[in-house]
C-alpha cells in the first residue's frame, strides 16, 4: 500500500470520525515547517481547532482535552530530536492519533508514530521543502475529510507543479542570491519580515539560517506588526530582508515594503509573485502555498551569503558538540 496523507487521514477517519482538534508540534525549524499546515486549517475549518506548540511546551503544558478525538502532527529532520520524540510517544500515550514527518527511516521518532511519512532533503531546493508540503497536504485532507474543502482540486493542482516550479526559481535566482550576499555579509544584524502563511519562514530564516548557520542577530518581525514599534528602528542603510506573499496579506508586506524604502534602508524582497506562484495556484489557494516556494528561494541566497562570509551553513558553536544542554 502507498502511504500518502490521503491514505492516513482516511485511515483515521475509518477509525475515528469524530476529531475536533489538530495539534502541529516540534522543535526549530521542523516546528516552522509545520506552521503552513496549522495557518491551512485555522484559516478554513469550520470545526476544527488548530494549534502549534513547541515540542517540550507540549510536553510539559499539555493542553488538557488531547485524547483520541485529537490529532496530533510531530516532526524532525533527522528523527531523533529528544523533545519532538517524547511528544510523539506523549501524545500516542493520552490517545491521539499521531502522524510524524522525518528524513531518517527507521528513526526514533518515526518507531514512536502511529503513523509516518518520510520526506527527502538532499535532493534538490524542492525536497527542502518536503516536509513543509506534507505537512500542508496532511491539513488540507484532514479539512477535507472531516468536513469537506470546496477547493481541494485547486490544491491538488498547485502541488502537482510546486516542486518544478521551486526548482526552476532556485536556479534562476543565483546572481540576486549573490548581490544579496554581497550587500549583507558583514552585518551583525538582519531584520526579517513575512506576513500570513509565510510568518513563521521569516522566523526560520532568522533563527536558523541567519543566526544557528550564520551566527546574525535577526529579530522576526511581522508585517503588520511592523507599524506597531519596530519600525522605529528602521534608519537608512539598516538592513531588512522581507518575503511578500502573493495573495489575501500581501497588503500587510507592501505596506512595509513601502516604509523601508521611504526611509532608505538597505532591503531585499523575495516575492512569491515574482516567482510566478500564480502559475500553479489559483487565488482561492494561493495564500497557503507562499511560503514553501520562498523556503526553496531563500534558500540559495542563504548559500550565497555562507559562501560570501566563508562560514559553512554546518557550522556550529554547540550543536552536535555538547551532550548536556
Amino acid at each position: 500500500m502507498n502511504i500518502t496523507p490521503k491514505s492516513i487521514i482516511g485511515d483515521i477517519k475509518k477509525k475515528n470520525g469524530n476529531i475536533n482538534r489538530v495539534i502541529f508540534t516540534g522543535c526549530g525549524a521542523s516546528m516552522a515547517d509545520l506552521y503552513p499546515g496549522y495557518y491551512f486549517i485555522s484559516h478554513e475549518s469550520k470545526h476544527l481547532l488548530s494549534s502549534i506548540m513547541q515540542a517540550n511546551e507540549f510536553n510539559y503544558d499539555t493542553p488538557k482535552d488531547v485524547n483520541e478525538n485529537t490529532i496530533v502532527i510531530t516532526a524532525s529532520l533527522g528523527g531523533s530530536t529528544p523533545e519532538s520524540v517524547e511528544a510523539t510517544k506523549h501524545a500516542r500515550e493520552l490517545g491521539a492519533h499521531v502522524v510524524t514527518l522525518s528524513h531518517v527511516p527507521n528513526s526514533a521518532i518515526i518507531n514512536e508514530a502511529e503513523y509516518s511519512l518520510v520526506h527527502g532533503f538532499e535532493e534538490d531546493y524542492a525536497h527542502k521543502t518536503e516536509k513543509m508540503t506534507l505537512a500542508l497536504q496532511l491539513a488540507i485532507e484532514i479539512v477535507n475529510q472531516f468536513e469537506g474543502y470546496d477547493y481541494y482540486a485547486d490544491a491538488q493542482k498547485a502541488f502537482e507543479g510546486l516542486f518544478n516550479l521551486i526548482n526552476q526559481e532556485a536556479n534562476m535566482v543565483a546572481p540576486a542570491a549573490e548581490e544579496f550576499a554581497t550587500k549583507y555579509k558583514d552585518e551583525n544584524t538582519i531584520y526579517v519580515l513575512g506576513s500570513g502563511a509565510s510568518a513563521d519562514v521569516a522566523y526560520s530564516t532568522a533563527s536558523f539560517l541567519f543566526m544557528e548557520m550564520q551566527w546574525i542577530s535577526s529579530p522576526t518581525i511581522h508585517s503588520g506588526e511592523f507599524f506597531h514599534g519596530p519600525f522605529e528602528l528602521a534608519l537608512k542603510d539598516t538592513p531588512y530582508l522581507l518575503f511578500m506573499s502573493d495573495g489575501n496579506t500581501r497588503h500587510l508586506d507592501a505596506r512595509a515594503m513601502a516604509f523601508l524604502q521611504r526611509f532608505d534602508t538597505k532591503l531585499t524582497v523575495i516575492d512569491a509573485k515574482d516567482h510566478g506562484l500564480a502559475s500553479i495556484a489559483s487565488s482561492n489557494v494561493i495564500d497557503y502555498f507562499n511560503p514553501i516556494l520562498i523556503t526553496g528561494v531563500m534558500r540559495v541566497y542563504a548559500e550565497k551569503l555562507a559562501e560570501a562570509r566563508q562560514h559553512p551553513l554546518t557550522q556550529r558553536r554547540y550543536m552536535w558538540k555538547l551532550e548536556n544542554y
